[in-house]
């Protein structure tokens, strides 16, 4: 029997089936043997096409960024473009909540990945950021829309106070005005929380600056 006229893998296709295994089953489901097994291959053959689980990491992570709306940083204020990102950002990962904790507690060395910092590095610089201040102002960003995106995948009522309303009668007011939708709920805190962050970055900016951002 002849070989076929292409190959049956490629690292694409791991890459995206190892995304939707994560999705499906979790990060403690993702193994190299698993991942075979849900190809149809032995595990040997994986790596004919991807340097090991860390590349595999690392393509997930390129998958997530290639959700990302960049296209504010082109000519838009850094405030502004960040505030595009940032929103595109929390919808990416929240699209798939499994691989939240395993990308951001691993290095990132993509290129793709790497090019998405330059970008928004670039528009903080220009935008007069002093070069100290300009990872520790993506970190403080970054750290909000991680937060985000897990509470917009987290469970419908994440906080259950209807054995105890009467001891704590402030907080049971406060679910209520909020209403029981946790989509709208999760919307309203994360506009909420942007607009004050970048709110508070560019008044920040400006003392630094001693001018306007």
């Amino acid at each position: 029997m002849g070989r076929p006229r292409r190959a049956l893998l490629s690292a694409d296709l791991i890459v995206r089936e190892a995304l939707a295994l994560i999705d499906a089953d979790g990060v403690e489901a993702f193994s190299m043997p698993k991942l075979a097994a849900r190809l149809g291959v032995k595990s040997a053959s994986l790596y004919n096409h991807v340097d090991g689980r860390p590349a595999i990491v690392e393509g997930i992570r390129v998958l997530i960024v290639d959700e990302m709306d960049m296209s504010g940083f082109a000519d838009r204020p850094w405030s502004e473009a960040l505030i595009a990102w940032g929103r595109s950002y929390r919808t990416a990962f929240a699209r798939h909540p499994n691989v939240i904790g395993l990308i951001t507690t691993t290095t990132v060395t993509s290129p793709a990945t790497l090019d998405m910092f330059e970008t928004v590095v670039d528009a903080l610089a220009r935008g007069g950021w002093p070069p100290e201040t300009i990872v520790p102002v993506l970190t403080s960003v970054e750290n909000f829309l991680v937060g985000a995106s897990f509470d917009q995948a987290a469970p419908d009522v994440m906080i259950d106070v209807a054995e105890r309303e009467h001891e704590v009668p402030q907080l049971a007011a406060a679910l209520r005005a909020a209403g029981t939708a946790k989509a709208g709920r999760a919307e309203v805190a994360f506009e909420l929380g942007l607009a004050a962050l970048i709110g508070g970055l560019t008044a920040q900016l400006a003392a630094l600056t001693d001018g306007p951002a």
